[in-house]
């Protein structure tokens, strides 16, 4: 079969311009979500003047409200065609709004008030999911080909880990540079973090126009089919959909692990060892560096391992990696090597990078599948559940850091933390994330489209549509 049938089927090549403009979408995402992850609960509890307790209760009533709010979208998004494109018209809708909670997150002018943390946090999710939830489906909308898709993938999860070293190695250099007092720690600075969030949350908005003008849909069900979705087709597809509920599950240890880890960074950098912002930056932009090195390399280590294959070895990877970390920081006269601890963060942060970036390769597949088992391509809906399931995990890292936090006496105006307090750190650093990994591994294992049945899967449909 030519490329011009091929493409007549649904296979379409993109364009590196293409590919790109798709990548930026996250990239752009990436600049809010990674500074939630990394420093939102930083800041509610050093500068913003909430106590961990407090902010872990706020993570999680956040979440709830997703739970709720994330199928109205992905509902509204299925059986909705606005004239700017189904999916594509909420990176401009939604982004807008995204851009100003976000900025509205990191102000201090309401110091301590906890109405105006979780209004703004509530309206920053809702914004997010608003931008998630289509913004996923889009990548399902442009071909069926499987390995234009893991090109596709890998270019999107290059380019997010490229917002993510932005915030991880940029925030602390930003701030400081706000900073009029020019303090080493960063609990001192207030106005420079809403000055931070401004520049990250305008060139975001400007990426997701970029992205917007690049995308288009091709492999969509027709209006007819799909302006009768309802709210009650999420759990239909969820109970009826066997690899996307094995996903689903995957995305909750697999984003419970990386908020978790990336929430308490600052906290270790901080407290255990008593690093330097210039010391910050580099730990937590050495969780996103390895992806330069490994995402453009995942088509041929899939084609080398399998699919299975890559997940087994690179989640091991990361587990390795924290039990170096854990060493490390136990022994006091290696941890007062700096490049030690740079080292076991690399290696930690490459099996996680891989494993999570190409978890989002499966997406478009769960949704050839169930439009194979029973007619509909409702791509926003299943979005909306795994975006339900990822920010269930998003929750863990507010909502575990905070709790443990609290359970081990962390007191941000004590000259320094007990020991108790330090383990309680070193415990969301790398073995409650450990434990996951361990977790996901076993998930994965339970997952049956291999490349071949997807083909196979999709060539019938096609066949159907005919």
């Amino acid at each position: 079969m030519n490329n011009t049938q091929n493409e007549a089927n649904g296979f379409y090549k993109l364009s590196w311009i293409q590919r790109i403009g798709f990548g930026s979408g996250d990239l752009a995402q990436n600049l809010i979500y990674q500074t939630i992850s990394m420093y939102l609960l930083f800041f509610y509890t050093n500068v913003y003047g909430l106590s961990p307790a407090a902010a872990a209760v706020m993570f999680l009533v956040v979440r709830i409200v997703d739970v709720v709010w994330d199928p109205i979208v992905g509902a509204f998004v299925d059986s909705h065609n606005p004239r700017l494109g189904k999916y594509r018209a909420y990176l401009v809708l939604g982004g807008i709004p995204l851009t100003a909670f976000a900025i509205l997150c990191f102000w201090n002018g309401f110091s301590g008030s906890l109405v105006y943390a979780y209004v703004t946090y509530v309206g920053l999710s809702m914004c997010y999911t608003l931008i998630n939830v289509p913004y996923g489906a889009l990548n399902a909308s442009l071909t069926r080909d499987t390995h234009e898709i893991t090109v596709l993938t890998s270019t999107r999860m290059f380019m997010a880990n490229l917002g993510g070293l932005a915030v991880g190695m940029g925030i602390p250099y930003v701030v400081k540079f706000f900073d009029p007092n020019e303090t080493s720690d960063l609990s001192n600075h207030d106005y420079a973090w809403f000055a931070t969030m401004t520049i990250y949350g305008i060139v975001g908005l400007a990426l997701l126009i970029f992205c917007f003008t690049q995308c288009r849909e091709r492999v969509v069900m027709p209006k007819s089919e799909t302006e009768n979705v309802r709210v009650s087709d999420l759990w239909m597809e969820f109970m009826r959909n066997r690899p996307l509920r094995i996903l689903a599950f995957f995305f909750i240890t697999a984003f419970g692990l990386m908020a978790i880890s990336n929430s308490a960074g600052a906290y270790y950098i901080n407290y255990n060892l008593g690093g330097t912002a210039d010391e910050l930056s580099i730990f937590m932009g050495l969780g996103s560096i390895p992806a330069f090195i490994f995402m453009p390399m995942i088509p041929w280590i899939k084609k080398q391992v399998g699919k299975k294959g890559m997940f087994y070895i690179f989640l091991a990877t990361a587990i390795v990696g924290m039990g170096m970390l854990y060493a490390i920081s136990m022994i006091d006269a290696l941890k007062q090597h700096m490049w030690l601890v740079y080292v076991a963060q690399f290696v930690k942060s490459t099996g996680i990078i891989v494993a999570t970036g190409y978890m989002w390769a499966l997406v478009p597949e769960v949704i050839s599948y169930g439009e194979y088992t029973h007619g509909k391509r409702i791509s926003g809906i299943v979005n909306a559940l795994t975006g339900i399931f990822y920010k269930a995990g998003m929750a863990l890292g507010g909502v575990v850091p905070g709790l443990v936090l609290a359970f081990v006496g962390f007191d941000v105006d004590a000259p320094a933390q007990t020991a108790f307090a330090q383990q309680g750190i070193l415990w969301l650093v790398a073995v409650i994330p450990a434990a996951l990994l361990l977790l996901a591994m076993c998930i994965i294992s339970r997952y049956e489209l291999d490349d071949k049945r997807i083909d196979e899967i999709n060539a019938e449909i096609e066949r159907r549509n005919k």
